[in-house]
């Protein structure tokens, strides 16, 4: 397998300081804003973005994470079942502004599927998505995120993967090609 780092530990820090500084200029004091990540992966980028968020303003933020398993549009195609995350979203969206949190933008349909959930919870007021890699090219859907980390151009072939070091050992952006097994 060939990798090629995108974002360091040190530009991975910056770009989480720069989502972080956009968020707090474009929402103020979070009082009418909540964080929601989507299961799995947005968890971990919401999770650096309140921590940062909180230290600045001095205040806790209200957070939740979604999971979007059964609102999949591929989840009767799948061979294996997929195994649900955890919601928790413990309070109501109706008249919020909400700001949808994912690691990878690539085709859409996962956000179309984090859209459709959080539904469920209320209607909002406004929904901002915040991708921390785009990888711009190979949409299924016309969605775009308002807060970027990183805009990658990548082949179909290849993968982006945002790693941290809670959970693989170290802040990284790879991006790589899997091997042909046949």
């Amino acid at each position: 397998m060939e990798t090629q780092v995108i974002l360091n530990a040190k530009q991975f820090d910056f770009t989480l300081q720069r989502l972080c500084r956009q968020l707090i200029e474009n929402h103020d004091d979070f009082s009418n804003t909540v964080l929601i990540g989507l299961q799995p992966r947005g968890i971990s980028v919401l999770n650096r973005l309140k921590e940062l968020i909180e230290e600045i303003l001095d205040k806790e933020i209200q957070c939740g994470s979604l999971d979007i398993t059964f609102h999949r549009d591929d989840f009767r195609r799948r061979e294996t079942p997929l195994i649900p995350s955890v919601t928790n979203i413990d309070f109501s969206l109706e008249n919020k502004k909400v700001v949808l949190i994912d690691d990878v933008l690539y085709t859409g349909r996962t956000i179309r599927a984090g859209l459709d959930a959080m539904l469920a919870y209320g209607r909002p007021n406004n929904v901002e998505l915040l991708a921390f890699v785009d990888r711009r090219f190979k949409r299924h859907l016309p969605i775009q995120a308002d807060y970027i980390g990183k805009t990658v151009d990548s082949l179909v072939s290849e993968r982006v993967s945002v790693e941290w070091k809670e959970i693989e050992g170290e802040d990284k952006v790879i991006l790589y090609t899997k091997e042909n097994n046949g």
